[in-house]
């Protein structure tokens, strides 16, 4: 981790989250629709699986304006929101945009901490 002085605020050093060139292509096309120019990607994890999974997290994905106590991670060119609870759970972890669970396009993560996942990818524990 380092401190910018430009921005105050902590990045990370090295791949903490790693964008493919088609899940940065999707983002981008996202940001581009949304009416705050400034935001940026939060991936985050938050408590409760999916109904029946029995796991403990699940991740989410948000475009929103940066807190002091955020982490700064940059993949593909575009800088990534991470709090610091989120990232020892997601740490590692690549984004990819496609084919998801029914064929539906999607952001798929695979995250090397996950011990188990739900059939729809979005839970973990």
């Amino acid at each position: 981790m380092a401190f910018d002085s430009a921005t105050g605020r902590f990045s990370l050093a090295g791949n903490m989250i790693t964008l493919t060139e088609r899940a940065a292509a999707q983002i981008r096309e996202l940001h581009a629709s949304i009416t705050e120019p400034d935001s940026l990607l939060r991936v985050f994890v938050d408590d409760g699986g999916c109904d029946g999974c029995g796991n403990d997290y699940h991740y989410g994905m948000a475009f929103d304006e940066p807190k002091p106590e955020d982490l700064v991670a940059e993949s593909a060119g575009l800088k990534v929101l991470i709090d610091p609870r989120s990232l020892p759970l997601i740490q590692g972890s690549v984004i990819d945009f496609g084919e998801g669970p029914g064929a539906t396009p999607n952001f798929i993560i695979q995250n090397p901490n996950a011990q188990k996942t739900c059939g729809c990818g979005r839970s973990f524990s």
